[in-house]
């Protein structure tokens, strides 16, 4: 297969799913051209020599986030340009921005079967966009969506979320007969046996139980919720509860100025971006994922690889990832989203148990990622899904 990968959005766990996505599609012996923008995160250009050395054809188009009219449709006409030059078999979208100018250049050239993976839609971010903005990027979506052959959920809480109705209701974003689950996916062996950071690099004492928050910092990720955590009842008085935000973006100025009001200075440290995650979740006593949105958070399997018992917001993928604690099976605890006292009380009750007992919780999710959630088991089911689409579209 001739497979053309278009994505904006080449930051966190997208930018992780790509790059994981196209080195396999390629190692399989699929001829992968990538049509992407490393304006949000230059340091992605790393990934794209890597992924050249390996056989990815690598085109860069400067997309931009934010809408804006002039740019979107000059990159629009690029990616027609790039689709009459590659003549792809698939046009494999992702994200918002790269789903509408991939998909829209798609259908005016006719070339190619359209797979959009969203990654969670933009319509759903109630924190970040008003009601009118939210209701014109699902009518969008819905559009766009009855042209698509194929869309991809990254978990089974992503393919329900896309077939129902938010906001403003009517019928799902696109029919659920053209939705296919098909799970992000981790090697293993990079989280497993990472050596731990010594703690006095990163400002602890010995005794600190450390939680971790990895991601962006922005509304969707839910640092806030993490720190005010740290004022409920279950944590308030345990000084030796720690937080490490690992992670930039713009959210940074607000989040320290949270810390501030509420005096937390001692207990919250912001690590910044990181490329030593395997070591800091080797150091880590547990992971948060406090998350508002997802689609299948790449922490959260990162974190079971490495051994770490979780505590995650009921979002799409968490939910189905993380199998709650009972007395002897479990990976975790998932709480309410939005809810700091629910997500101390979860922290508390980890907290508590001895460590053998977190270990062995650490020590099933490690299992469940190593049989269920491998970057093998991703890349074959995506492509499965690309025949399928091409199969349908002949």
């Amino acid at each position: 297969m001739r497979v053309l990968e278009v994505m904006e959005s080449t930051i966190g766990g997208t930018r992780r799913h790509l790059v994981d996505l196209a080195a396999g599609l390629a190692a399989a012996g699929d001829e992968v051209h990538l049509c992407v923008s490393a304006e949000r995160e230059p340091r992605f250009r790393a990934d794209l020599a890597d992924l050249a050395a390996a056989g990815v054809v690598v085109h860069e188009v400067p997309m931009v986030r934010s809408i804006s009219p002039l740019q979107d449709l000059r990159h629009q006409r690029a990616i027609e340009a790039l689709l009459r030059d590659v003549q792809p078999d698939v046009v494999h979208t992702h994200s918002s921005k790269a789903g509408v100018l991939g998909r829209s250049a798609s259908r005016a050239t006719g070339i190619g079967v359209r797979v959009h993976t969203p990654h969670t839609f933009a319509f759903l971010f109630d924190a970040m966009f008003g009601l009118l903005k939210r209701r014109a990027f699902r009518m969008i979506e819905a559009y766009l969506g009855k042209r698509t052959e194929r869309l991809i959920a990254v978990s089974q809480g992503e393919a329900e979320t896309m077939c129902a109705s938010p906001p403003g209701g009517g019928p799902g974003v696109i029919q659920e007969r053209r939705v296919r689950v098909v799970v992000n996916g981790v090697d293993p062996t990079r989280w497993a046996g990472a050596e731990p950071l010594g703690r006095d690099e990163l400002g602890l004492e010995s005794d600190d139980f450390v939680v971790l928050v990895a991601g962006l910092l922005n509304p969707a990720k839910g640092q806030d919720l993490a720190i005010e955590s740290l004022t409920q009842g279950p944590l308030k008085g345990r000084a030796k509860v720690k937080l490490l935000l690992a992670g930039h973006g713009e959210d940074l100025p607000a989040l320290e100025a949270l810390v501030a009001r509420h005096d937390l200075a001692e207990r919250v440290t912001f690590l910044g971006w990181r490329d030593d995650l395997p070591r800091l979740m080797a150091t880590a006593d547990l992971l948060l994922l406090p998350s508002r949105w997802e689609g299948m958070p790449y922490a959260v399997l990162e974190a079971m690889a490495a051994g770490l018992p979780v505590v995650a917001t009921r979002v799409d993928g968490a939910r189905d990832l993380v199998e709650e604690l009972s007395p002897e099976a479990g990976t975790g605890l998932v709480v309410d989203i939005a809810d700091p006292t629910a997500m101390a009380e979860a922290i508390a009750r980890l907290v508590d148990l001895e460590p053998a007992e977190r270990q062995a919780i650490g020590a099933r999710g490690a299992a469940r990622v190593a049989e269920h959630f491998t970057i093998e088991h991703m890349v074959q089911r995506t492509r499965a899904v690309f025949r399928e689409a091409m199969e349908e579209r002949a």
